[in-house]
This record gives C-alpha cells, structure tokens and sequence, in this order.
C-alpha cells in the first residue's frame, strides 16, 4: 500500500478552506489554520485553491489533497472537473488530488470514467469524493486509491436537512469489504463523532468547519442563544 495512505491511517485530516468575504479567506489565512492543525496533531490537510494550497505547501510539512471547486449547471459543488484543474493541481505540488467521484458527468464523462482517464494520463493519487455506495465502488473499480464521503448529502439525491454525520454509509462500505480506504467526511463535528467513524471502520477522518470556520462555529451558538425565550420579570 501506498505509503502516504499508511501514514494517515486512524488519523485526522484538517480541511483547510474559506470562501467569498470570510476573513481567513486567503492564502495567509488558510496556511494560519494549517499550521495550527499540524501543531494539534494532524496527519493531512486537504485544502482548495491553487494559490492557497502553494502557501500551504511552503509552511507545513504535511501530505496536501487538494481540489479545485467549481459548480455542475444545476448549482450543486463539483470537486476537480476537468484535466486542467488536475495538472494546476499537480503543477502546486500535491500529494493526493480529491476528485468528484459521483455519477454527474464532467468533460464527457461520469465520476468513475473520469477518474480512470486521470490515472491513465497522470501519475497522481485520487482520492474520489462520493455520495453514494454505488459511485464508491464504481470508483474503486476506475482506480481511485481512496475514497471519501464527502459529498453525501450534498448531491440531488442525498441532499438532506441532516445536521449529523452519516456514519451507517462507512459501516455499509466497510461491511461490503471495499478494497481501498474508506475516509469519512462531512458533518463531523464533535471529537465523538470522529472517534465513532474509526469504530465503524473508517480509515481516518476529515473534519472541516469545526475546526477551521470561526464565523460558522459563532452562528451554531447565536442560532442556539437565539431559540433562547427571554422571560420578563415585574417587580
């Protein structure tokens, strides 16, 4: 097994990413939180831009997935769509590329055609980011080293007002004996939450938005003060 997929075994992987007027939304910014994960332990980081992950890169000595965002025309995220993203990625000096590994198409192709064409033209590993049991096996057939499950509920047919991590999908994967990794992510947001994905099988762990989205953390606890019924006392 590849060595960089031994080295992340049973660990956490920091998503290091900010997007449209959020503060830390640069290259500084994102490196900030990089390195802070990397003094907590981390075993990766998984970071999107190219920019970004060129700073990261220079500051942390830490294996990079990296991605490229963008969006299929029904508005939904599309994760590294095309061969150019690929090569830009490449280009910055990534260690793994994350890939949208679901059926949507993209340059022609599905998830899983896409990311056969990928590895027969680079020489790169692919972490293929999937929503459903059957795109996870469709891309552990096309090659993929990895896979993470990082866009169920947040495709068409998963989306879903679950706040919780999906942990029965990595039970279901693992139980169905996947060949290669299985990486929970998504909606992991309690250091319980990361240790159960480990319990149920899973190879490591990403956890994003707890971790390095400040201004979402200070919303979930205005949101909760907010359901708060003020009760008016008379003296």
């Amino acid at each position: 097994m590849n060595n960089l997929l031994i080295k992340i075994k049973n660990g956490l992987i920091v998503s290091c990413q900010s997007e449209g007027d959020d503060p830390f939304n640069s290259p500084e910014g994102v490196t900030l939180f990089a390195k802070a994960a990397f003094m907590g332990g981390a075993v990766a980081i998984r970071s999107e831009g190219i920019e970004k992950i060129k700073s990261i890169k220079k500051s942390v000595n830490l294996p990079i997935i990296g991605l490229l965002k963008s969006t299929f025309p029904d508005g939904y995220v599309r994760i590294t769509g095309s061969y150019r993203e690929v090569e830009q990625l490449l280009e910055a000096g990534c260690d793994m590329i994350a890939v949208d590994g679901t059926f949507r198409e993209r340059e022609r192709l599905n998830g899983p055609d896409f990311i056969e064409r990928i590895k027969s033209r680079y020489s790169c590993m692919i972490m293929a980011d999937i929503a459903t049991i059957n795109e996870a096996f469709a891309c552990e057939n096309s090659g993929a080293d990895c896979i993470s499950t990082t866009l169920n509920g947040y495709t068409p047919e998963t989306i879903s007002k679950n706040k919780n991590p999906n942990f029965n999908i990595i039970k279901q994967l693992v139980q169905k004996k996947m060949k290669i990794p299985v990486i929970a992510e998504g909606r992991i947001n309690k250091p319980a939450d990361a240790k159960r994905m480990l319990e149920n099988g899973a190879w490591a762990v990403v956890a994003g938005t707890a971790i390095t989205r400040p201004r979402v953390i200070t919303q979930w606890y205005v949101n909760e003060i907010n359901k708060y019924e003020k009760k008016t006392y008379s003296i």
